[in-house]
């Protein structure tokens, strides 16, 4: 019996590895382990477990070099409610220092790369057509934009509410969608978008 159950926890162990190995960013855009980027190392390009840069704090041992862009971000104003909505920043603009254009791939410490991403995943810096970042999605914005669910009480589908799950210091942010190390819902969305699943997660429509 204890032969089994040892057996049994073995299983589960490798079982469970697998399928950390297929949520993970290997063999995905996101895979940049190229030895003509700079390194073969997957994780290197974003983060390192020595010598990291100290001024990131939104992301654990951050490596790349941020985006110092100025953004032309969304501005309508017949329909955005939110009253902080500025610059990206928080985890948002360590997106963008890949996504805007202006920074190497593989500018990592040390990095010599010179390469641009291109193609769709190019955002580029006029974020006026994209959906707006880094402000703040509370009750009180719920309520005044009448659109949008109380992320204080509503499941984000995820196994918790839309503030615990979905939100960074209360603010929407690029991971509000997008999970950059899991391309099981592509593109690298947080789930699946079928029938805009992942819309009305908080648009009320």
């Amino acid at each position: 019996m204890r032969k089994f159950c040892v057996l049994s926890l073995v299983f589960l162990f490798v079982g469970g590895l697998a399928g950390l190995a297929m949520a993970g960013i290997a063999g995905t855009t996101h895979d940049l382990s190229d030895d003509s980027l700079g390194s073969t190392e997957l994780c290197k390009f974003c983060h390192t477990p020595h010598n990291s840069m100290a001024s990131v704090t939104d992301a654990p041992l951050w490596n790349h070099t941020v985006t110092t862009q100025t953004f032309t971000v969304y501005s309508n104003a017949a329909t955005l409610d939110a009253s902080d909505l500025g610059q990206p920043g928080g985890v948002s603009k360590l997106c963008l220092s890949c996504h805007d254009g202006t920074v190497a791939l593989g500018a990592f410490q040390g990095g010599t790369d010179t390469t641009m991403i291109s193609g769709s995943a190019l955002i580029g810096i006029d974020l006026s057509n994209d959906h707006p970042v880094s402000f703040t999605y509370d009750a009180a914005l719920a309520t005044a934009d009448g659109g949008l669910h109380n992320p204080t009480t509503t499941s984000s589908g995820l196994g918790a509410e839309i503030d615990d799950d979905m939100l960074f210091s209360d603010k929407v942010e690029c991971a509000s969608c997008h999970d950059v190390h899991d391309n099981t819902n592509a593109p690298f969305l947080r789930k699946a978008n079928t029938t805009s699943a992942l819309c009305l997660t908080c648009h009320d429509k």
